[in-house]
């Protein structure tokens, strides 16, 4: 029988990019059949509940509850630890803060012997009360998956046991970044004016928080169309700041020059049509949005924050800024505007780097060798036991 390998997930959302991650692994590891994959969630709300049908994993049960503090949360917890040995799983895979404490906890109640749990940001939007509580699951955990060496040294600070830390990286569907349509399909799925010859500067980034910073994205904006008379400007992403940005955009001049695509669900295509493409984040641990940059094959200016220096080889697939710095980002921005043999050869670099160290299959691969490890450590024990017990 094929080791069983449950992932807990929040939802079944796929939009954000930690979301979208860990769908995209369970899918993956589904698809390479060497364990049987289960999948859970603590609320089903969201998109791919369907997607996991089609692909066979029928199934999927949830364990909503609302808070830590509530007899609700109890109640799940027992249910999870239940389901967990009904069905007789060798490892559960958490993903964010909420799965870590609930997945950890009713997996050692379970008597589970791999328990992995995963981290993906720096606190920057959690309590101190969640902090602590999350670092006590980490105690639970066999291993913590990081994505970077952000992550990881946060973490080691935090004064969790670094030999329990494994990194592995963000991977990236290709296919999500390089399908391509014809100019006139293009055009109309984007609703951006691509036959007059203008040259677009791109940020994949949700007006959501202040962290993102696109007051710097539009500043920069404003040096380089003053020197480069073609270039227009790309914000693709929703949220509440975006009446601000529409309001600081025209205060800048570029009201007729920036274009709001809102939520952007073609990814792909409005890559293939961006010269440019920029990350301008005060903070970030590792940004999806320059994996998708650069498997397009776009050069990236990027914030050197969080794990950008891990992906961005500098001078060679793009450039790093520092924050804030909107004079260098458009210098960066306007030197290979104006050099496009420049951007491409950066590009193309980008791509090969994304395909060798970033893709979704190394993620994979990655990740698998994490479980079978796991499971030769569980086997060893049950073995040794044996012999205690024999002699």
């Amino acid at each position: 029988m094929k080791p069983r390998v449950l992932h807990l997930l929040g939802n079944l959302y796929t939009t954000g990019g930690s979301e979208r991650q860990a769908a995209q692994l369970a899918q993956m590891l589904h698809q390479s059949s060497r364990f049987e994959v289960f999948v859970a969630c603590l609320d089903p709300s969201g998109n791919w509940g369907e997607e996991l049908k089609r692909i066979g994993i029928i199934h999927v049960p949830s364990f909503k509850f609302y808070s830590f503090f509530s007899f609700t949360f109890l109640k799940k917890l027992v249910r999870f630890v239940v389901y967990l040995r009904k069905q007789k799983i060798d490892i559960v895979h958490t993903h964010d803060f909420y799965t870590n404490v609930f997945g950890m906890i009713g997996s050692w109640l379970a008597g589970i012997k791999g328990r992995i749990a995963s981290k993906r940001e720096t606190d920057g939007l959690r309590t101190k009360a969640q902090r602590f509580v999350e670092n006590q699951s980490y105690r639970l955990a066999n291993r913590i998956v990081v994505n970077g060496e952000a992550v990881q040294k946060h973490l080691v600070e935090a004064g969790i046991n670094q030999d329990k830390i494994v990194k592995v990286y963000n991977g990236l569907n290709l296919d999500r970044v390089t399908h391509q349509l014809d100019i006139d399909e293009v055009e109309q799925l984007l609703n951006l004016p691509l036959a007059n010859g203008y040259r677009y500067v791109t940020i994949l980034a949700n007006l959501l928080y202040p962290v993102k910073d696109h007051p710097t994205f539009l500043r920069a904006a404003q040096i380089t169309r003053q020197a480069v008379s073609d270039a227009r400007f790309v914000i693709a992403g929703e949220g509440p700041l975006k009446e601000e940005m529409m309001a600081l955009s025209r205060d800048l001049g570029l009201d007729s020059d920036v274009y709001f695509l809102g939520p952007c669900r073609n990814v792909a295509e409005l890559l293939s049509v961006s010269e440019v493409c920029v990350l301008s984040s005060k903070a970030e641990v590792f940004s999806n949005a320059i994996l998708e940059y650069m498997g397009a094959g776009r050069p990236v200016v990027a914030t050197n924050v969080g794990g950008a220096s891990e992906v961005i080889v500098e001078g060679r697939t793009g450039y790093l800024v520092e924050s804030g710095d909107y004079e260098t980002m458009a210098a960066r921005i306007i030197d290979l505007l104006k050099n496009p043999d420049r951007a491409n050869e950066m590009g193309q670099s980008g791509r090969q780097i994304v395909q060798q160290k970033f893709s979704c299959e190394a993620q994979l691969e990655a990740t698998e060798r994490l479980y079978e490890r796991l499971l030769a450590k569980k086997n060893q024990r049950v073995i040794r036991q044996i012999e205690v017990e024999i002699d």
